[in-house]
């Protein structure tokens, strides 16, 4: 038997249950992993608490899975899903429900982990470096030569990647973040700004000038003070503010994700040379997974939460 975190209706963490059921059989394209760790983000509580459903007041019409990064142990694979061995360790995303012991990712959604990376780490990147990658790319940043980047919420997964990229590409970069991180930004070469009462005039106080891109990843209403800053709406990217229509700002989301196997053909050397980081805020059993969705939700993190699953499972 295996056990899934799952929820029936939409609401705050207590909506979620673990249950037992039957693994899931991989369908085409499929690969079922035997999960050793699940990356916890954002966009977890928000499509659990109904934030994407029409009407959160009616039920979904099935119970759901959460979780979408992932990393573990191939144990079986569906029609055409090749390229991947019974028992290769891997990382990457699934289609929701990883917060489960066994659970189902498309095939070209995964990568090979190396025996240097801990599942616990490798369950913390596919969402926060894919999501960097592609951000990066749609302000320009693919060289960051001469270039001043402001990223709100930097201290979070996204904008801690973000933030390192950005600077091993040679760009300067301003954060947005809680004064508890500052000194451990400074020390990733992050210029830190407190958010607050003022941020504006703090803004414009470390970049007079300006700055040439904005990653806005905190949807803490930034966008307008972001715009006037960088002098364009095309100039910014938000992929937080559910408003970046209304202040003519591109949206990016999960559905225009980079392929996973060019996100890390970069971001996994800079890993074990030692030149990016991802802390893990805190690891929690996949039996605390309401507790991990609570600790996302208050926001103000440093890197990411992690579910950390026993091998024997």
């Amino acid at each position: 038997m295996a056990q899934a975190v799952r929820y029936s209706r939409y609401g705050g963490p207590d909506v979620l249950t673990l249950e037992k059921e039957d693994a899931p059989e991989p369908g085409p394209g499929q690969v079922r992993v035997a999960v050793r760790a699940v990356g916890v983000n954002p966009v977890d509580w928000k499509i659990r608490s109904g934030a994407f459903s029409a009407d959160a007041s009616v039920p979904p019409q099935h119970p759901q899975g959460t979780g979408l990064d992932l990393a573990g142990t191939v144990e079986a694979t569906g029609p055409g899903a090749t390229g991947w061995n019974t028992g290769q360790a891997v990382f990457g995303k699934a289609r929701g429900g990883a917060a489960a012991t066994r659970a189902l990712s498309p095939a070209e959604e995964l990568v090979a982990k190396p025996d240097w990376l801990s599942y616990e780490l490798a369950a913390a990147l596919p969402i926060p470096a894919e999501t960097a990658y592609r951000t990066l790319g749609l302000l320009g940043v693919d060289s960051g030569a001469g270039k001043t980047v402001l990223i709100h919420a930097v201290a979070g997964g996204v904008g801690l990647v973000a933030a390192q990229l950005a600077r091993i590409r040679g760009a300067r970069v301003i954060g947005t973040a809680s004064t508890r991180h500052h000194d451990f930004l400074r020390e990733a070469g992050v210029e830190p700004v407190t958010y607050g009462p003022g941020l504006q005039d703090r803004l414009r106080e470390a970049a007079p000038t300006g700055v040439d891109a904005v990653l806005d990843a905190s949807g803490r209403g930034v966008l307008a003070v972001s715009v006037e800053l960088a002098g364009s709406p095309e100039r910014v990217v938000t992929i937080a503010d559910p408003d970046a229509a209304e202040h003519g700002v591109p949206f990016s989301g999960g559905g225009d994700g980079a392929p996973l196997e060019e996100v890390f053909a970069e971001i996994l050397p800079l890993i074990e040379q030692g030149r990016l980081h991802l802390p893990i805020e805190r690891t929690f059993p996949l039996e605390q997974t309401a507790q991990a969705h609570r600790l996302s939700e208050q926001g103000h993190l440093r890197g990411k939460i992690v579910l950390s699953l026993a091998e024997d499972h």
